[in-house]
């Protein structure tokens, strides 16, 4: 009976085969039930959000308000340069926020130094110290800060101070916090600071031996402790904050399988906010996929019919596609399935000769996009025309306007019927590429299902091969 059922079930795999079946695009995969009040999880290389809950809601930041902080330095110094510890810097903190570091007005330490006291130790003197070091002030910094959040594509996030203490308008989103991530660890200095488990600091006034400091991220540490119930080895980077107003709050930065993920934690609780973290993180390893924009998409780059972005005309020949634009889908989607426009709404900081972007969708989800770019052109060197070769005779005007207006119909008609083949012809191309990658899509599922049913795949191909056999003879006496 067990054999009779094995058959009958590889029997109908096989005739499914010759069926041509409607292909459903696979549903946004659910995301986990998180215990903090905001969370994100966004795909790093194409923005997309994932999933999470209330991440349009502000919350305090907490000290992952250093991580803009961060990237402002990185953008504005040098690793190498000195940073002088002022009265301001190192007393302008609220009087229970501590002195981590225990530095003292007059103190000199590296800009890197000051990057692992703030990312590694989340020493407030530290933030301040830069602060100060980039803009001459804090209070200009701050305002270097929230320009920088707004060309991010921020909306919704305002920031009081360059450690992320209490302030009266100081709270962020989740999403706007992920983007300020995003930014943050495309520099790679930031990954490995904010990653280190331990780092010494040269003398200071108050520490005339040195001091060692050592990471507080519980995501990172125990690397030698595989049972620890935080440790997540796929972690890269990040950084922890914490207020009483705040909560447990978290960044965190994760690579794995060729994937990289941003997860943000806001109002979480002691522990937990470890474990939303990682269950955010495992939710975006586990069920999405990526595309390269321009290794899928041609409508704008391919072809002779003009780009019209708005009231312009562009050649396809003259324009190309941003080769690091990433598109993130649910696993068993195909880059077909998305949909797509043009839009010319995008951040401040964005690609050189920047025409549009194309922002793509997928079950009405933005899922990420790429700048279509104008290509630079040379100009052609030519020897400059002699007053002779340039000067215009009325006859040769005026036959020039005869020869303009005197198009042959016939050709007119003939670019139509060629315009039109082409069209259908690339509309035939994509079918098949679209209906080739379902093939190949439901012939992997049929044989991970014959697997689970104890059929090998040695038995599949015989059958598979009586049934063609059987169809052959069939279409052989009928045509008899």
């Amino acid at each position: 009976m067990k054999r009779f059922l094995k058959k009958l079930l590889c029997w109908t795999l096989i005739s499914n085969c010759f069926l041509m079946t409607a292909y459903a695009a696979p549903a946004w995969p659910a995301g986990p039930d998180i215990q903090a009040e905001a969370g994100v999880v966004i795909d790093m290389d194409s923005g997309a959000i994932l999933g999470g809950k209330a991440y349009d809601t502000p919350y305090p930041p907490a000290s992952i308000t250093k991580l803009l902080t961060a990237l402002l330095v990185m953008e504005h110094s040098k690793l190498d340069d000195v940073v002088t510890f002022s009265s301001s810097a190192v007393n302008n903190v609220e009087s229970d926020s501590g002195n981590k570091l225990n530095v003292a007005e007059g103190d000199k330490l590296s800009v890197e130094d000051c990057l692992y006291s703030l990312l590694v130790h989340s020493c407030n003197q530290a933030a301040n110290a830069l602060a100060e070091h980039v803009a001459g002030s804090q209070e200009a910094f701050v305002k270097m800060m929230n320009d920088k959040a707004a060309a991010l594509g921020c909306k919704d996030s305002h920031f009081d101070n360059p450690s992320g203490l209490n302030g009266d308008t100081q709270y962020v989103t989740a999403r706007d916090m992920a983007a300020i991530s995003r930014a943050a660890f495309a520099e790679p200095d930031i990954i490995r600071i904010s990653a280190a488990l331990t780092h010494t600091f040269p003398p200071t006034i108050n520490n005339p031996d040195g001091l060692t400091i050592y990471a507080e991220n519980k995501l990172i540490l125990n690397t030698n402790d595989s049972s620890s119930q935080y440790y997540y080895p796929p972690v890269k980077g990040g950084k922890t904050g914490y207020l009483l107003k705040a909560g447990n709050t978290l960044v965190t930065y994760a690579e794995k399988d060729g994937k990289r993920m941003i997860s943000v934690i806001l109002k979480g609780s002691p522990g937990q906010y470890y474990l939303d973290s990682k269950a955010l993180l495992e939710y975006g390893f586990a069920h999405f996929t990526n595309f390269n924009v321009a290794e899928n998409e041609t409508a704008y780059t391919e072809g002779e019919t003009a780009v019209e972005v708005a009231g312009k005309s562009y050649l396809p020949a003259d324009l190309k596609i941003d080769p690091s634009g990433t598109v993130t889908l649910p696993e068993g989607a195909v880059f077909a399935d998305t949909e797509h426009t043009l839009t010319t709404d995008f951040p401040d900081e964005h690609p050189e000769r920047s025409v549009a972007f194309i922002q793509y969708t997928y079950d009405g989800r933005k899922v990420g996009g790429a700048y279509l770019t104008q290509k630079e052109v040379q100009e052609p060197v030519t020897e400059p025309a002699t007053q002779e070769e340039t000067k215009p005779e009325a006859d040769d005007k005026k036959e020039g306007v005869k020869k303009k207006f005197s198009i042959n119909p016939f050709l007119i008609i003939a670019l139509v019927v060629i315009a039109a083949a082409a069209g259908g012809g690339a509309y035939l191309s994509y079918s098949r590429k679209k209906e080739e990658q379902q093939r190949a899509l439901r012939r992997e599922q049929r044989r991970r299902r014959l697997r689970e049913e104890g059929v090998t795949e040695e038995e599949f191909d015989r059958l598979l091969k009586e049934r063609l056999g059987d169809c052959s003879k069939g279409n052989n006496r009928k045509k008899r």
